[in-house]
């Protein structure tokens, strides 16, 4: 086999590869968003009447389905003008680096301990609360129309933001790093039908914002002081405090950061067993 032969193979490869992920990627923002499931059966049945129509001979629905084939896609752009922005708007907004990464193991316990203490007094007065902590994907956007606070984390501080007296206890509170960046943040809600009609206006903007970034949206139920966590359009609900302080310290952890803890514990047995011997 020649070098010329090998290149042009792994361009192929290359080339099909792009197209599964392209394939993957498109269908993966399908399977959230109602609207575009809708247009995809659509134009799947369109595609199979088209098929039936060539086998069967049928001229004049051939005909028309030609120019539906024909201006159908100038007629898809025009419809999923709001998802298209959004799909270009979530890659570029993608960080290399997400704030979350730079938070040594203190910092983010002292994070989650903040967070938990202030959910916790929370739940018990009925005061309700979004809180939403950004990983890799920008929510500047967002902290753009928001009130900007940049202040250390503490638990007296999210209950005061969301006090019931508070003009700004009704948005969302936006975390980077170890601070709290804004509050009376507006989220897009879900429009998933597949929600709990019990749900309300909090737990439904913190499934939207999880749909659209990678950050972690924790809603404190003001009907029934129940404590639950959006993470990637998936709700987590009704959690103890134990499960959601968990849940946000694994969320939270760098994923280098498990081989680097391993290879230390690694470092550390062995200069243990040599002190021994």
């Amino acid at each position: 086999m020649t070098l010329t032969t090998v290149l042009s193979l792994l361009r192929k490869l290359l080339d099909v590869s792009i197209v599964w992920i392209i394939f993957y990627y498109i269908l993966k923002r399908i399977r959230t968003n109602v609207k575009m499931v809708l247009i995809f059966k659509g134009v799947l049945f369109i595609v199979v009447i088209k098929i039936l129509s060539d086998l069967l001979d049928l001229t004049t629905v051939g005909l028309l389905l030609e120019y539906v084939i024909q201006w159908g896609p100038i007629a898809l752009i025009i419809i999923f003008q709001p998802e298209i922005r959004m799909v270009l708007e979530h890659l570029g907004k993608t960080q290399l680096l997400g704030r979350h990464k730079v938070l040594t193991v203190d910092q983010r316990e002292k994070i989650v301990y903040e967070i938990i203490q202030a959910c916790d007094y929370m739940k018990k007065y009925r005061i309700g609360a979004l809180i939403v902590i950004e990983r890799d994907i920008s929510l500047q956007d967002y902290i753009d129309k928001s009130k900007k606070l940049y202040a250390d984390i503490s638990s007296d501080l999210l209950i005061a933001i969301f006090f019931k007296n508070n003009p700004l206890h009704d948005g969302g509170t936006i975390i980077q790093g170890d601070q709290i960046t804004s509050a009376g943040a507006v989220f897009p809600v879900s429009t998933d039908t597949n929600i709990s009609k019990q749900l309300g206006t909090r737990h439904r903007a913190a499934l939207g914002i999880s749909s659209e970034t990678d950050c972690i949206a924790i809603v404190v139920s003001e009907e029934t002081g129940r404590l639950s966590i959006a993470i990637n359009n998936e709700l987590h609900y009704n959690l103890t405090n134990e499960k959601a302080r968990v849940m946000l310290l694994d969320e939270l952890r760098p994923k280098k950061e498990v081989v680097i803890d391993d290879e230390e514990e690694e470092r550390e047995e062995e200069n243990l067993d040599e002190e021994l011997d």
